[in-house]
């Protein structure tokens, strides 16, 4: 059964799959972890203050996403809120305004308004009303804010890729040039207080959520064996004549049954002419005999995402020339995996791995930012490509706690193939923890997988589909 915590009500259906919602109460080991977050972020910010402002309430009929700093500092899903982390006064405030019928539109438990600083763990609890005299207050003591810079992560967001997105269409627009959410409240703030200095915490924050702890791990491993659920079931309905539409709602309903809250980016089926794009999610084609399908998707958990990957044959054997590409990408992913540890660097294995299919007398071409980075690897925790300090590099050394994508990811989009083999992965205290293990991953194991009938064959052969 998946694991209960406070931020979760499951109830069964049918006897099968959950319905879980977000409350917003915390349980203690909950408050313990976002106040130590807090704790540790005021230790950056000695003798100033960090302000934090929350998500708007959505601009349509959409369900509410939590910005990802602001989460990770309070576990709070309510819209319009204020955080504010006093490390002058050793103590948090949050503001947010609240009432029970709107408490209850956001799935949010009424002890919020009841009781907000015993659910959630923050000392202090205003309404929203009172940040501006709040925050003018605090002032008095200090004359240095923190506050992001950065473009803050919605939903299925990163924060450098959306900062480069809102730079070219509104920043450098000629016709628009507005200012982010996030400057203009910091262009604000510098007219209504001149001889204020405000300062970017994004660095911080980022350097903070690079290694996990264990109650993050814990999340991260959850989420991944979703993923792996999903791949499993797509890879059994994947046949020829199956519709790629179908397939995507497959892993979608997957990961929703298992408790997912959302997909933590656009489901990726890439297959024939779609091998020439990297994140294709068109689903327009119907699978075909010589097919080799990439599936490149993972669910987001309670705010903790997976990056999982599969490529398969649809027709559940491999011809000659896949099982040749996929066999020197299979070698290269389990090399990686064994050389994943404390104090080595990627750059480090990303050499090894060339060495290694040097004395091979593998073909290299496609593989050069696998050399370069011991893989496609990018951190992964709160968004899929999460947030990373400008200092880190190939040449960083890994410590416990960096959770990453294992991605061997090569094109021969002449040929109408590709190789995505892809793991969410784990630094430990003495190597390294495959979070989304139990996939087939060899020629044998895949061929012998796909033998077994996926959901949609089921309900074809009982006449319901």
């Amino acid at each position: 059964m998946k694991r209960l915590t406070g931020f979760l009500v499951c109830v069964f259906v049918l006897g099968s799959g959950f319905v879980c919602a977000s409350t917003g109460v915390l349980t203690t080991e909950e408050q313990s972890e976002f106040a130590g977050r807090r704790d540790a972020l005021m230790k950056e910010i000695s003798g100033g203050i960090a302000v934090l402002r929350g998500a708007p309430v959505p601009s349509s009929d959409h369900r509410f996403f939590q910005y990802r700093d602001f989460y990770y500092l309070t576990g709070v899903t309510i819209p319009d809120a204020w955080l504010i982390v006093d490390a002058v006064r050793q103590e948090s405030i949050l503001f947010f305004t609240l009432d029970e019928k709107k408490a209850k539109g956001e799935g949010l438990s009424p002890q919020l308004i009841q009781d907000p600083s015993g659910v959630t763990g923050i000392e202090k609890v205003y309404p929203a009303e009172e940040f501006d005299a709040s925050l003018a207050r605090l002032l008095l003591n200090t004359g240095i804010v923190y506050t992001p810079f950065s473009c803050q992560e919605g939903k299925r967001e990163t924060s450098n890729e959306k900062f480069r997105a809102v730079q070219k269409n509104m920043l450098l627009d000629v016709w628009d040039g507005r200012l982010t959410r996030e400057l203009q409240f910091v262009k604000i703030l510098r007219e209504k207080f001149p001889s204020l200095e405000v300062k970017d915490c994004s660095p911080l924050l980022w350097r903070m959520r690079l290694h996990k702890s264990r109650y993050e791990i814990d999340l991260l491993r959850d989420s991944a064996q979703i993923a792996v659920k999903g791949h499993l079931e797509f890879m059994r309905s994947a046949a020829p004549g199956i519709a790629e539409k179908e397939l995507a709602a497959l892993f979608e309903y997957i990961c929703a049954k298992e408790g997912a809250q959302d997909q933590a980016y656009e489901v990726i089926i890439m297959s024939g002419p779609n091998h020439w794009y990297g994140h294709y999610h068109m689903y327009d084609r119907i699978l075909e005999e010589d097919d080799f399908v990439i599936l490149d998707a993972g669910p987001d958990l309670d705010y903790y995402k997976s990056d999982v990957s599969s490529t398969f044959p649809a027709s559940g054997s491999f011809s000659e020339r896949q099982r040749e590409i996929y066999q020197v990408a299979y070698e290269v992913h389990q090399l990686c995996l064994s050389l994943y540890r404390p104090g080595i660097s990627l750059g480090e294995i990303g050499r090894k791995v060339e060495a290694y299919m040097g004395e091979k007398g593998y073909d290299k071409s496609g593989y050069k930012g696998v050399f370069k980075w011991g893989g496609y690897n990018h951190p992964i925790g709160m968004t899929t490509h999460d947030v990373m300090p400008a200092v880190e590099g190939p040449d960083a050394l890994l410590r416990p706690g960096y959770v990453f994508a294992c991605d061997i990811n090569v094109p021969y989009a002449e040929e109408e193939l590709g190789i995505r083999i892809e793991d969410t992965v784990v630094i430990t205290e003495d190597s390294c923890e495959i979070l989304s293990r139990g996939l087939p991953r060899s020629i044998n194991e895949i061929e012998n997988f796909m033998r077994e009938n996926g959901v949609i064959q089921v309900l074809k052969s009982a006449g319901k589909y």
